[in-house]
């Protein structure tokens, strides 16, 4: 056998476990579920399902219920990525300068993202419920007192984002502290010789260095925001109620909690579904066309 022969045997025959183990879990389920989204599939066993075709989809793009959790999730998304990448790279700026207990703040800026989703969501109900009116009558404040971020449906949403936000900012930061300890001290000396401020040697030589760091945290952020799950149940089990034109809705009943409810609390697998096959598209598309303009955005800094 030749040399070259010989290389792509070993090759093959080192992919196959992790290509053929990529097909059995990934690729066969995805085309297993595009099929039964076009059935009435119930996974009862012994119940044939029946081709529906599109009525699936149909009935889940007019469906109030669905439109609100597609919109709630775009805006919690929107905020989340904004949130968590200025306190992160804001970290990142502060444990990155020559200051005691440096590496402290960095453990302790990280430590949130080990606590379990679920876990954390108890805390953060602990302290809106509890911890903060109690602040606020101990100092006479009354908008704390009164604040009440998971009864309210305008508000409950920005709860999750601050209990998010405080969980992922320490992970998306050791992100923006390896790009930041990589930008070449000699450029920064220079500037400042030459009269640069801090904000003009951040704008024109820090975030153009760490341009990378931006694509891959965004696609983290944005990818974590959309398929955000566990916090929810904890924290607020999709409630509490709102109205959406004229249809009562659960107000932080995100995509993937939505998606789950109806195809195990309602029990309409067919449904569930289809909505996550479009689920699927929708993050899939949004996620592409972030890391093309982040990339494009590094070739021009």
């Amino acid at each position: 056998m030749k040399k070259q022969a010989k290389d792509k045997l070993v090759f093959w025959l080192f992919l196959a476990p992790a290509l053929i183990s990529f097909i059995v879990v990934v690729i066969l389920p995805f085309f297993m579920g595009l099929y039964y989204s076009m059935t009435d599939w119930t996974a009862i066993a012994g119940v044939k399902p029946n081709w529906v075709g599109l009525n699936n989809y149909k009935s889940m793009f007019s469906n109030l219920a669905f439109q609100y959790s597609f919109i709630r999730t775009f805006i919690f998304t929107l905020i989340s990525v904004i949130s968590i990448n200025l306190v992160s790279l804001t970290f990142a700026f502060l444990v990155t300068r020559e200051i005691k207990f440096k590496n402290f703040y960095r453990a302790g800026f990280f430590v949130p993202n080990l606590i379990g989703g679920l876990v954390l969501g108890y805390i953060w109900q602990f302290i809106f419920k509890s911890v903060i009116p109690a602040i606020g009558g101990l100092f006479g404040i009354n908008f704390l007192e009164e604040l009440l971020l998971l009864a309210d449906p305008t508000l409950t949403l920005f709860g999750l984002i601050l209990a998010f936000t405080w969980q992922y900012a320490g992970y998306i930061m050791m992100i923006y502290v390896a790009a930041l300890l990589n930008v070449p001290q000699e450029l920064l000396e220079a500037s400042e010789i030459d009269g640069a401020n801090f904000w003009q040697k951040l704008w024109n030589i820090t975030i153009p260095m760490i341009a990378q760091a931006f694509t891959i945290t965004s696609f983290l952020t944005l990818v974590t925001s959309f398929k955000q799950y566990d916090i929810i149940v904890a924290l607020t089990n999709g409630g509490p109620t709102d109205i959406y034109q004229g249809t009562v809705v659960n107000s932080t009943e995100l995509l993937a909690m939505h998606i789950y409810n109806v195809a195990f609390k309602y029990n309409n697998m067919a449904e569930g579904q289809a909505r996550a096959i479009i689920f699927f598209l929708v993050l899939s598309v949004v996620s592409i066309a972030q890391v093309y303009y982040n990339k494009k955005k590094e070739v021009e800094m």
